[in-house]
């Protein structure tokens, strides 16, 4: 492949911490090999005017790191308002939490011009870039209205909801439209394509779609391409001291209980409280579980200085609550809450020790603690993986327990399932999820997403595409488009 890659994320990769996270790792990998430039927000919030706005450069090799902070305005406006406010509910199918503000859309407009700047000084004519997230789908259209006729892909790690949801977003067609200015536009799984295409043909007519592409603005490629795990790193990590010792510290503490796991980031697309209900629904089913079944959910700090996340933190304790005060024992506890970040070697760990993993949100673009629990798992005694079917990642997963996370009865009785599953029935489900997901690993996710965006078919947009960004740029109904 010529040329550098360019990648653009909301966040800045730490590269003081190479192992914080998989993601950061196989793009830095990839970076690495072909040098490069990471453009990303550091996560700060200053006090500075618009024209005070500085770039801080870290070279590390051959990558350099771009990082700009956000003012109080722009925090608000672009990052906990638009892109957390409105986008990512409505991403999530839950336009009953979404907030419209006109305000809000045009900073996250203004912040996608002014990572496209920020892009325009350091961008050369053979440069790949890859931009990441619903945070910056903008991003394409200020490149290419800015003459940048360089192959340019986007992939969105959240789910794309159908076309009826999409309409209930103001301005929707002139927002997934600047998405026709990339050359290659991905997701993570098969139903996110379909929705994307059918909404295509919805909003701008059938002759709009022509197979997998969108023929607008030149051709734009439509892509599923399911992210994955580093498996071999994660099996080495569950080796490691500190997951052996978490492991055997849960069996020793809950050597006469089963555990039943969930760990997600605090959020109401996890579907956690209604998993609690669940587990709960299970124990009143399965009487001769009560004592000898334990839930622990492990919920991530994610997003506090956002109302409606403190709602659902308040909403899963008095759950919690609940069900072990109405059915807990002295010496025994149905659920066990935690609202913490563990790190990947205790997680690993926790995964060992517990019979089942409970996976059920409610939506979710691929969901990788699924994955990270099956590749955890000892392969002659493995535990069984309950999955939802409205994560992406059940179109791989298929041997899981794939239940509806709206369906209190049938998880209860896909958790009872699982926990008394015949060892060759385990075993014969882990090796076939085993196998899948070490054949679409990270590496794999990034190798395939880059030589689809690299391939001779993606010839450099003419100046005549270009110009119609320009004009759709001005006027989204314009013939032009």
């Amino acid at each position: 492949m010529a040329g550098r890659l360019i990648v653009v994320s909301n966040r800045l990769a730490d590269f003081h911490k190479p192992a914080a996270g998989g993601l950061a790792v196989a793009l830095s990998g990839i970076l690495r090999q072909r040098g490069g430039v990471w453009l990303g927000w550091s996560g700060k919030i200053v006090n500075r005017g618009k024209e005070d706005a500085q770039i801080i450069r870290t070279a590390v090799g051959n990558v350099e790191y771009l990082s700009i902070d956000l003012n109080e305005e722009e925090f608000n406006g672009y990052y906990k308002g638009y892109a957390n406010a409105t986008l990512w509910p409505i991403l999530h199918h839950r336009v009953d939490l979404a907030k419209f503000d006109k305000a809000s859309e045009k900073i996250y407009r203004l912040m996608n011009a002014r990572f496209a700047k920020v892009l325009l000084t350091e961008i050369q004519d053979d440069d790949v870039v890859w931009v990441h997230d619903y945070h910056l789908i903008p991003l394409g259209e200020e490149l290419r209205a800015a003459g940048k006729l360089n192959k340019v892909g986007f992939f969105l790690h959240t789910p794309l909801p159908p076309s009826a949801i999409l309409a209930t977003l103001p301005n929707n067609s002139s927002l997934l439209s600047s998405l026709f200015s990339y050359d290659l536009i991905g997701f993570q799984s098969q139903e996110d394509k379909r929705n994307f295409l059918n909404y295509v043909e919805w909003q701008f007519g059938k002759d709009s779609v022509e197979g997998s592409k969108v023929i607008r603005r030149g051709k734009s490629v439509v892509g599923a391409f399911p992210i994955g795990i580093d498996v071999c790193e994660f099996q080495s990590i569950a080796q490691s001291k500190t997951a052996q010792a978490m492991r055997d510290g849960m069996r020793e503490e809950y050597s006469k209980r089963q555990l039943v796991v969930g760990v997600d980031r605090l959020d109401y697309s996890k579907g956690i409280p209604h998993r609690v209900h669940s587990f709960g629904e299970f124990l009143h089913r399965f009487p001769q579980m009560q004592r000898s079944a334990t839930l622990i959910q492990i919920a991530s700090p994610s997003r506090g200085e956002i109302e409606t996340y403190a709602d659902i933190q308040r909403e899963l304790e008095a759950l919690c609550g609940s069900v072990n005060g109405d059915l807990g024992e002295l010496d025994w506890m149905p659920v066990r809450y935690i609202h913490k970040t563990l790190c990947q070697e205790e997680l690993a760990g926790l995964y060992q020790a517990a019979k089942v993993a409970l996976v059920t949100p409610l939506r979710d673009g691929m969901n990788l603690v699924a994955k990270e629990f099956v590749a955890a798992q000892n392969p002659y005694k493995p535990g069984v993986l309950v999955l939802s079917r409205f994560a992406g990642v059940a179109e791989q997963m298929p041997e899981a327990l794939i239940v509806n996370p709206y369906d209190t009865e049938s998880v209860a009785y896909a958790i009872h399932r699982a926990l008394v599953m015949p060892l060759a029935e385990r075993q014969e489900r882990h090796r076939a999820l085993l196998g899948k997901i070490k054949d679409n690993d990270l590496h794999w996710w990034c190798r395939s997403f880059l030589q689809r965006l690299t391939q001779p078919e993606f010839e450099s947009r003419s100046i005549k595409s270009v110009l119609k960004n320009f004009w759709a740029r001005l006027d989204p109904n314009s013939n032009h488009a």
